[in-house]
């Protein structure tokens, strides 16, 4: 049986749960279900929110691309991930990864690996608002990102 991943690249919040019940429900075989959301935060205490763009059809095809390589390497019996655009205010949700399978060691690591690859692959772009009103800086690509990839290797 070939397993497909839920790919959505999207405007509006996710629903964790909903995602989690949609992705595991009716399969007996999954022994472990692992979620990752990806939040808005604020480490300096002066951003307001986060402009989030991607290159649509090819934000989508990559995150394929990763969740076949990752339902492939790990065993998965489940993956959906699910990526946010546009404005998003300190808080709320920007992504979510749930990785399903027997065990809970491939789940985690399927998880891990998807975002390891949708950090550093992934056509997104983030830019930072001020609470202030001022429209930051395009927020740059960061070496810890691709180092937690190369692990994968």
């Amino acid at each position: 049986m070939t397993i497909t991943p839920t790919i959505r690249v999207q405007h509006e919040d996710f629903d964790l749960q909903a995602e989690v019940d949609h992705l595991s429900k009716g399969k007996p075989g999954i022994g472990a279900v692992v979620t990752f959301s990806g939040l808005c935060r604020d480490d300096g205490g002066t951003l307001a929110a986060l402009e989030l763009e991607h290159y649509p059809g090819m934000a989508e095809a990559e995150m394929t691309r990763i969740g076949k390589l990752a339902i492939e390497r790990f065993g998965l019996l489940g993956l959906t991930a699910i990526h946010r655009y546009g404005k998003i205010a300190v808080g709320e949700n920007i992504v979510l990864v749930v990785a399903a399978a027997p065990h809970r060691q491939a789940a985690f690591d399927g998880a891990n690996f998807v975002m390891d690859f949708l950090k550093t692959a992934a056509p997104f772009w983030k830019k930072e608002h001020g609470k202030d009103g001022a429209a930051g800086d395009w927020v740059a690509a960061k070496d810890a990102d691709d180092t937690a990839r190369g692990k994968w290797k």
